[in-house]
């Protein structure tokens, strides 16, 4: 069973930052702390997940299409970015005209325009070009798979042509970065040589870097767009994914920012002067479960009795607040939750009647292992909740055992899926989920063409109604109507108990006081653009 110290302890220590390095930095130095235990990629296609989006991605380059993150109030939409304005060609609606922001400088030097969105589609789709990047390729796959072609139209039109009718592709390149075609021969046409040497056009540029140690990030003064040239001149991540240390950082002032502070460090940030930011975003913990024959979560029974097994409300109260109970993919009040018959509350007695039904008792206990990882992206605080999880599986009678690995051993590990050899052994995959989009808060799940390396499908579920619901919301363009199906999904997954639900994150940081201008939207992202520090 894991033990609170072990939760405490696990993870990398906080770099060096000694007092000489701390008076070296400029009032206008951000200095934050991430969750992560390394730095992400900075080639434009950043991995370990939505935070590696985060820091590498929205920092350094910048999408087709874009997140508004100013408001804290309203929910993020989707704006242009790299593309001016999107529409379906009236004479084929499965090809998407994209037109592209002209006057847009890469790092380099270079322009951007319709060779590098080319160039960057090739990187991962066209494995005969000279730029394809295996490893790019199954990070930028999830915003590219439903592409079956793609040209150049002129220097800044491009057609993107997908399968069948799709609506819904447009909103899935927030995830797809535009690297520098120019960088890329600069170095010698290698991957490898363009992270060390980076180039996008976003209001960051890259000025030092160290693999698991520190990014140091700097102005891009000739960003394209004025309103969001940053205000800080330097901004220095550190990768610490133990909660404790991150919160020692921001105390003794070697750090101005951190991710996810320790839930009880809460009142004595406050008395230092910090601010705790909150807010509802979207993004859900659960377990992804195998629905694999033979696997004992392929059973109804069993994971209804899973979801039925959680005081929700008493893993809040240990997070402080730092949470807020879920059950389902979105909150209840959410125009896409729908109306499932299948009420997920904490009802011990009701879990152990089912797991009886199923075959499971004294007897027989139902034994479980579920992949989990120390830290990371959206995974809050794993080791603390885990253990909560175990203890309340344990008192119905259930047997939880853990395999816990590194952030992005666990992302490796699920684009792998349950079928692969190295999943035989697991029930069930602790990985943090965005809900920002129709596709990432639902198709990506449910539907049969998901399954990895495409998708996030990892328990295979193949349901010809959840197919079905979700070819109807790829071909619904009307926001009301695309809101009616996707509730129609979000009904089946809880009537159909395929996931084990559990909180949505409120995305808590700590802050110093020094730090002014922050916004913290309703968004896993953030706009670092107008933040200040002293």
């Amino acid at each position: 069973m894991l033990t609170r110290r072990a939760a405490l302890l696990a993870g990398t220590a906080l770099p060096f930052i000694g007092a000489s390095s701390a008076k070296a930095q400029q009032p206008s130095t951000l200095r934050i702390a991430m969750t992560l235990a390394d730095i992400p990629a900075t080639d434009g296609a950043p991995d370990q997940g939505t935070e590696g989006i985060r820091f590498m991605g929205y920092t350094m380059y910048d999408p087709l299409v874009a997140w508004d993150l100013s408001s804290a109030t309203a929910p993020a939409k989707l704006v242009p970015g790299l593309a001016t304005k999107w529409y379906q060609d009236p004479a084929d609606p499965t090809k998407w005209i994209f037109e592209l922001r002209q006057g847009v400088k890469f790092h380099d030097g270079s322009d951007f325009n319709a060779d590098a969105v080319i160039f960057s589609i090739d990187r991962a789709l066209n494995d005969k070009s000279a730029v394809f990047d295996r490893v790019g390729r199954s990070v930028l796959l999830a915003a590219l798979w439903p592409l079956v072609g793609y040209r150049k139209i002129d220097d800044y039109k491009v057609e993107l042509q997908t399968k069948g009718v799709d609506t819904i592709m447009p909103s899935l390149l927030n995830r797809f970065p535009i690297s520098s075609p120019a960088n890329f021969e600069k170095v010698g046409r290698d991957w490898q040589a363009y992270r060390k040497s980076p180039s996008g056009t976003g209001p960051w540029k890259m000025k030092s870097w160290t693999p698991r140690e520190r990014a140091e990030l700097e102005r891009n003064n000739d960003y394209w767009d004025k309103a969001r040239l940053p205000k800080s001149e330097r901004m220095v991540l550190l990768p610490i994914p133990d909660v404790s240390t991150r919160t020692a950082a921001l105390l003794s002032g070697r750090v101005d920012w951190i991710e996810a502070p320790a839930p009880d460090s809460l009142d004595k940030l406050r008395a230092a002067g910090c601010k705790i930011e909150t807010n509802a975003i979207p993004h859900m913990w659960p377990y992804t479960l195998s629905m694999l024959p033979g696997a004992p979560t392929a059973d109804i029974r069993v994971r209804k009795a899973l979801n039925l097994a959680v005081d929700r409300d008493a893993m809040v109260k240990l997070l402080n607040g730092l949470a807020a109970p879920a059950v389902g993919c979105v909150p209840a009040d959410h125009p896409w939750f729908g109306n499932p018959t299948f009420k997920i509350r904490y009802d011990p007695a009701e879990a152990k009647k089912l797991l009886a039904e199923a075959g499971y008792g004294p007897q027989k206990k139902l034994k479980l292992k579920v992949a989990i990882s120390t830290s990371g992206s959206g995974q809050m605080y794993p080791l603390i909740m885990n253990e909560f999880i175990q203890q309340q599986f344990a008192e119905v009678g259930v047997d939880l055992e853990f395999q816990v690995m590194d952030w992005n051993a666990l992302l490796n590990f699920m684009r792998q899926g349950a079928k692969a050899p190295e999943a035989a052994a697991f029930s069930a995959i602790n990985v943090s989920w965005n809900t920002m989009d129709p596709h990432n808060a639902f198709m990506r799940f449910v539907d049969s063409q998901q399954v990895p390396p495409r998708g996030s499908n990892w328990g295979y579920i193949n349901d010809p109604e959840f197919d079905k619901l979700a070819a109807e919301a790829r071909s619904t363009a009307d926001p009301a109507e695309l809101d009616k199906v996707l509730a129609k999904i979000n009904t089946r997954m809880v009537d159909q108990a395929v996931f084990v639900w559990f909180v949505h994150d409120v995305w808590p940081n700590a802050i110093s006081s020094k730090v002014k201008g922050y916004v913290h939207p309703k968004s896993w992202y953030v706009d670092f653009s107008p933040v200040t520090v002293g």
